[in-house]
């Protein structure tokens, strides 16, 4: 058993020594009390005896019962957050005992980086409860455990420890940094002549197909009042879809291609909370797997702000695909895929193209966020356009990552191919790169 992890082996073994010492000269003592010859020097010596025995058997019984009686609650105050927020968890001890606890540790085995939520408390006395807050800055997108936990403590003199392990513990989802994009290339809708598709949404559009009856379930913003009042009677309106670009995000997670070397996170120094929020400052793993992910994460929410109907294809450990749809739902769904994902795919982005685009109608936009500099993905997506899907492209220059692919030559088969493009380099801001476009 330890006290503290930190200190490692060295403390263990000082407190077994602490225990056999105090064992082995209980027996000296006895042993000496047995053999000497004088009545005073017995008689000491058996008192000494019974008092080291005593210290031991009290020791042991009140470790015994240190980690006993008490109650241990840990509550995040969510479940999510993203790079650069904060995430709250609440810790709540009590000691339902009559037993006080001079000193209880509490252990933390949460694996999010820099989440500092160990601490000793001293003198827990009989229905006592101590409750603090921990707030730590979120460096680091993914899914991390926030727990188990280990509550360690022992007898005053140190010769024994009773550790319990409370196995409760919640899951943080920490989505990717993203950025405020004030302008981006506007995705081109299309009407074909005479062939208007007309879908039904349950979504509030711009086009209003027809009034019916009220049905329970339907918002009162969808109450069509003129008919009401005419037909004395609830009215509702119905929606179709409009006829603006669906947009699709391609993020190329091609392990090959991909540039940058991850460094280790630079976490602040523990400051009070209130100073921590503040002075939090989200830097970006120098990787082009990290920037493509933020940017992807920023270009669906800057979409989803403006009603578009966001779609995620990436082939990261496995293929993922999210249809595109509107809303916060549906950005919350792209976010979270993208917290976890990783650049492990095997099939080079061509390919993904390929496959990925035979299902999208025309008049969809989609946006190709990679480091390639493999120019078969500019075929695809030229040959893409004459089947009516139109392609924005997001370069990450890999060479600027420490990589030997040069994205030059490929900008100008962009431009030739009229194909709008943006260009991000390691320590770009990613708000003012994805300002600048590139070609048309």
């Amino acid at each position: 058993m330890r006290l503290w992890d930190c200190w490692g082996s060295d403390l263990e073994d000082k407190l077994k020594r602490q225990a056999i010492l105090v064992t082995v000269l209980c027996a000296i003592s006895l042993i000496a009390a047995m053999t000497v010859p004088a009545e005073a020097g017995r008689v000491l010596l058996y008192r000494l005896t019974y008092l080291l025995g005593g210290v031991l058997v009290v020791s042991y019984l009140w470790s015994r019962s240190s980690t006993r009686w008490l109650d241990f609650t840990r509550r995040p105050r969510t479940r999510r957050s993203e790079v650069g927020g904060s995430v709250e968890e609440q810790f709540i001890v009590r000691n339902r005992g009559l037993i006080p606890k001079l000193w209880l540790e509490i252990e933390d085995h949460s694996d999010l980086p820099g989440h500092r939520a160990s601490r000793v408390l001293s003198s827990l006395g009989p229905h006592q409860r101590r409750i603090w807050t921990v707030k730590t800055t979120c460096w680091q997108r993914g899914s991390f455990t926030l727990g188990p936990t280990t509550l360690v403590s022992g007898d005053p003199f140190g010769l024994f420890q009773e550790r319990r392990q409370e196995e409760d513990a919640s899951t943080l989802v920490v989505y990717p940094a993203m950025v405020d994009l004030r302008t981006f290339a506007e995705p081109l809708g299309r009407l074909p002549g005479g062939d208007a598709v007309r879908r039904r949404t349950h979504h509030i559009t711009t086009n209003v197909a027809g009034v019916r009856d009220y049905a329970p379930g339907d918002s009162f913003n969808r109450i069509h009042w003129l008919s009401t009042a005419r037909k004395e009677r609830l009215i509702v309106k119905e929606f179709e879809l409009d006829p603006r670009a669906d947009v699709w995000i391609f993020l190329d997670m091609e392990a090959s291609v991909q540039s940058g070397q991850a460094e280790e996170l630079e976490i602040e120094p523990d400051v009070p909370a209130l100073l921590r929020a503040r002075t939090a400052r989200v830097k970006l793993m120098p990787t082009t797997e990290e920037y493509g992910v933020t940017t992807a994460a920023s270009l669906a929410k800057y979409f989803s702000l403006r009603e578009r109907a966001v779609g995620l294809v990436a082939y990261g450990q496995r293929r993922e695909v999210l249809q595109a749809d509107r809303g916060e739902r549906q950005l919350a769904k792209i976010l979270e895929t993208l917290a976890v994902i990783q650049a492990r795919g095997l099939s080079p982005l061509a390919q993904v193209l390929t496959v990925e685009s035979k299902h999208l109608r025309q008049g969809t936009t989609l946006i190709i966020i990679t480091p390639s500099a493999d120019r078969h993905w500019v075929l695809v997506a030229r040959e893409l356009t004459r089947r009516g899907l139109s392609s924005i492209a997001v370069l990450l220059d890999a060479k600027s990552f420490g990589g030997d692919a040069d994205s030059a030559a490929l900008i100008g088969e962009l431009a030739a191919s009229r194909i709008a493009t943006y260009v991000i380099r390691r320590d770009d801001d990613l708000q003012l790169a994805l300002s600048r476009r590139i070609a048309a």
